[in-house]
């Protein structure tokens, strides 16, 4: 049986004008059986149909803010870096994958946009509009476990993972504030954050708000996620 080819969104420096991808993405994928290959940012409609027929499974990573544009707010100060860029094409492509039912992971940013393309809103920076003891942005190294999160008995992940808690690291200032009408919760945080969510009338359809790719090597659930996705890709029938 052929691998399943799952096409990942490029991570974009804008100083450097260049596209580049962290190695836990890619190796994290063929681990789990699939081969991943980074793609190009573009929003041409007739060249984003064609990627979206051409690959198994789609891999939305981590980077920039997401745009408050998209879910229609005014820019906050606190808000950090944009990718207009990638937004366009992730908006595009998303809606595409949707609704030919590609199977999909969303990374912290995955999540945030995901949610945010299906009508959802985002808390821009989580210190000042969500204060909290937890802690969703550590330090390096990103394999350790931050904080924990309680998963939904009924969820997609929950039929992955067979628990209802985990460890997770935690790197962002943004997460899901209004949660998308087509999107069900999968896993809230200790201080009731939504922190991973799925399309239940979807084949596959799920993001988290942690980072799998930086704690497969060490932690069993992260491995599992990664895998279910590529399962999931490689059954297109």
């Amino acid at each position: 049986m052929e691998k399943p080819m799952i096409g990942i969104i490029p991570l974009y420096d804008k100083n450097r004008e260049s596209y580049w991808m962290l190695p836990g993405y890619m190796k994290g994928i063929e681990e789990a059986g699939g081969i991943g290959v980074m793609l190009p940012l573009i929003v041409k409609k007739d060249i984003i149909k064609q990627i979206a027929k051409s690959f198994d499974g789609f891999l939305f990573t981590g980077g920039q803010d997401v745009s408050p544009k998209l879910y229609n707010e005014k820019t906050s100060q606190k808000c950090e870096e944009l990718c207009i860029e990638r937004d366009e094409m992730e908006i595009a492509l998303l809606n595409e994958v949707i609704k030919l039912d590609k199977p999909v992971l969303g990374i912290c940013r995955g999540i945030q946009m995901l949610n945010s393309v299906l009508g959802g809103t985002l808390y821009q920076d989580l210190p000042s509009e969500y204060p909290s003891t937890v802690s969703h942005r550590m330090k390096a190294p990103y394999d350790r476990t931050a904080h924990h999160v309680t998963i939904e008995k009924i969820s997609l992940l929950y039929e992955i993972l067979l628990v209802e808690k985990i460890g997770v690291n935690s790197c962002h200032h943004q997460a899901i504030k209004k949660l998308a009408s087509s999107l069900n919760v999968a896993a809230m945080s200790e201080d009731n954050l939504i922190e991973s969510v799925y399309m239940p009338d979807k084949k596959f359809v799920l993001a988290v708000q942690w980072h799998p790719e930086f704690s497969y090597i060490k932690d069993k659930n992260s491995k599992k996620i990664l895998k279910a996705f590529v399962q999931a890709s490689e059954n297109q029938d």
